[in-house]
């Protein structure tokens, strides 16, 4: 018998990522993508895979060097439409469920966004970004005859991290696919971004979002409209400030669920699901009683590209999505006469799914701690599972994984703190081992009950790994996650010092001489903000983090507003922007701290890191500066594989340095 392996960094080139389920019309069948990283070419490749749900037994439908994603079954179930990379720019395919080769049906010069069935099965839906002016089918300029141009910047949204600067006069546009022919018709063609959400079973009604404000610069709406196909004329489902979106009708096309968050505490408020009615044009909010946010908020290193739906309806109009509560993320079940309750079990991240029409069964991709994920049916009515897929069950076996400890106290302010412990692999009854506090980002996000490579990897190392849910994070009540803004550092940090306290007095084999701390993003700002507050850790990492929310306020994509949103301060109040940024607090860094950024960072962009190593190396403080060239904000969970494990063994080799 072969004897199980630690984990290591290059754990991320095995393990694979099982997402995007999707049933056949009839739900015998289902379609999903598999990811995993191709080491040599130090990329992803997503394929697509059939599954026979009976027998559970899977094939594998696409190959190659490309990333496959968005699935769609046709009205009839023949046939399988989906987007890929396979020449570079996402472009739709079309592939025929009894076998065969795909077929590709589009060619667009910035290729295909999104795409719907219609419910004829004679044409496709989809979107993609056009110059004003242009068509679907304009052919892009050959690059041997390309000059550089000058970028005319006069809105304030002009970049976005990973994708880059944002052309003004290139727009988001809808049209109709004829799958015959191959004809595309232009169904909206103003300046303006639109997206499609939905198309009504019998054909007639769409739901598109566009914002048609001129200026969008502190505009952030996403209108829904119901537009009549035969006339164009449009009714607004909803037009406020914040975010609405994942339009789906129900079977008999009266209502429509939808998902969204207004403003009443800027994005730190709870996803709600509603429904509209069309009968009676009135809205109702369905989880207005749940006091915890729709959809998914866990951060986790290796699930790739899930797209879960908003809401799925069933038969007789009951509606299922997913809820992000207390460390799990779980499958909820909704009527329309206010009945509320979980569909899937506790202490897991249900992070994609599908329901069958009539109601019986799920088709999850479900992750915990100990295992990355696959897919399983879940009988909605008796809570029985099986397991359809093992693309992880041989790493899984093979490997010596951690199973966390759940904690919870009773933190300053009234507050419930809740969090997870791990003791090290290596654990051995009796001795003393450094422990590691990892602090997660957003902040309005939640470490949950799903697999996170990075932290078995430290616990692999010999070390205990910490990780909590700050007042901030998500999954808990609307007073906690919003309980950080205007106070970053304040209850936040002293959540996360009793968390420390409360596992050194209930642990004795935490080494309390040996203690670590790292984050990224806000997780690195705090990091960042405890070693200027705090000389009791022996080694610190702050990644992709916020030093300086002054300059922060007009070098980020969105830091002109999130200052506002989070910190309560613009450029008319400079002094409390300083007084929350970790840069003000350099000269009593003691811990020797590494700091680690992307270059291609357009959230938080890399002066902020620069500006924190040349003041701490100024001041004589030990520091190092890790730069990651052609990356952005998400390395650790998207960016080339190799720069991941770069990362990883800096993160090993700093803690192994100090601790």
């Amino acid at each position: 018998m072969t004897a199980k392996q630690t984990v290591q960094q290059k754990d991320i080139l095995n393990i694979q990522s099982v997402t995007n389920p999707v049933l056949s019309p009839d739900a015998t069948e289902a379609v999903f993508i598999v990811t995993q990283i191709d080491e040599k070419e130090n990329t992803y490749h997503a394929h697509l895979y059939h599954l026979q749900v009976d027998s559970g037994k899977s094939t594998q439908w696409t190959y190659g060097k490309e990333r496959v994603s968005q699935p769609q079954w046709s009205p009839d179930g023949s046939q399988v439409a989906f987007l890929s990379t396979r020449d570079e720019k996402n472009q739709l395919y079309l592939m025929q469920a009894a076998g065969g080769e795909a077929r590709k049906l589009t060619d667009y010069e910035t290729g295909v966004t999104s795409f719907l069935w219609s419910p004829c099965g004679k044409k496709i839906w989809l979107t993609s970004t056009l110059e004003d002016g242009k068509t679907f089918t304009d052919k892009k300029e050959k690059e041997e005859d390309k000059q550089p141009e000058a970028l005319r910047v006069t809105t304030m949204k002009y970049k976005m991290d990973g994708v880059g600067f944002i052309k003004e006069d290139h727009h988001s546009q809808i049209g109709t696919l004829d799958l015959d022919t191959e004809e595309i018709t232009a169904f909206t063609n103003e300046p303006f971004h639109h997206s499609l959400n939905a198309i009504s079973h019998c054909g007639k009604k769409l739901v598109m979002g566009v914002n048609r404000a001129e200026n969008k610069d502190f505009d952030f709406r996403q209108p829904l409209h119901l537009v009549d196909l035969d006339t164009k004329e449009e009714t607004t489902l909803v037009d406020e400030e914040g975010y609405f979106g994942g339009a789906t009708f129900s079977e008999d096309d009266r209502y429509i669920a939808y998902t969204g968050s207004v403003r009443t505490f800027e994005n730190a408020t709870h996803s709600e699901l509603y429904i509209y009615d069309t009968e009676n044009q009135t809205t109702l909010n369905l989880t207005e009683g749940l006091d915890a946010p729709i959809g998914d908020a866990v951060v986790a290193d290796t699930q790739q590209g899930p797209n879960p739906p908003d809401a799925v309806w069933t038969e007789g109009n009951y509606l299922y999505f997913q809820v992000t509560t207390m460390g799990d993320v779980r499958l909820y079940f909704a009527d329309l006469e206010g009945s509320l309750y979980p569909a899937s079990q506790e202490s897991e991240h249900v992070y994609d799914y599908d329901v069958a029409k009539n109601g019986q069964f799920a088709l999850a991709a479900i992750s915990n701690p100990v295992n990355p994920g696959e897919l399983y049916r879940l009988d909605i009515a008796t809570g029985e599972r099986k397991a359809l897929t093992s693309f992880n069950e041989t790493y899984v076996n093979d490997t010596i994984l951690v199973q966390p400890e759940t904690i919870q106290f009773g933190g300053a302010g009234g507050f419930d703190v809740h969090g997870w412990l791990m003791k090290p692999a290596t654990y051995k009854e009796g001795s003393k081992y450094p422990l590691v506090v990892n602090i997660h980002g957003g902040p309005h996000a939640m470490y949950g009950n799903s697999f996170f490579h990075e932290m078995q990897l430290l616990a692999a190392q010999g070390w205990g790994v910490l990780y909590i849910n700050p007042r901030g994070s998500h999954g808990y009540s609307q007073e906690f996650v919003d309980a950080v803004r205007g106070d970053y550092g304040g209850g936040d940090y002293q959540d996360i010092m009793d968390a420390l306290d409360n596992v050194l007095e209930n642990h004795a084999w935490i080494d309390k001489e040996k203690l670590g701390v790292a984050g990224g993003s806000y997780g690195g700002f705090m990091t960042s903000w405890i070693v200027g507050h705090t000389d009791r850790f022996k080694a610190a990492i702050t990644q992709r983090s916020i030093s300086n929310w002054i300059s922060f306020f007009g070098v980020s994509d969105v830091g002109y507003y999130l200052c506002d949103w989070q910190i309560k301060a613009d450029m008319t109040n400079v002094d409390k922007l300083w007084k929350h940024s970790p840069l003000k607090y350099a000269e009593n860094v003691k811990t020797p701290l590494l700091i680690l950024h992307s270059e291609d960072d357009l959230r938080c962009p890399i002066e902020q890191a620069e500006q924190l190593y040349i003041t701490l190396k100024s001041m004589h403080k030990e520091t190092e500066f890790v730069r990651f060239p052609e990356s952005d904000h998400n390395l650790s969970r998207t960016g080339k594989p190799n720069l991941r494990i770069t990362r990883l063994n800096e993160l090993t080799s700093w803690f192994e340095k100090y601790l």
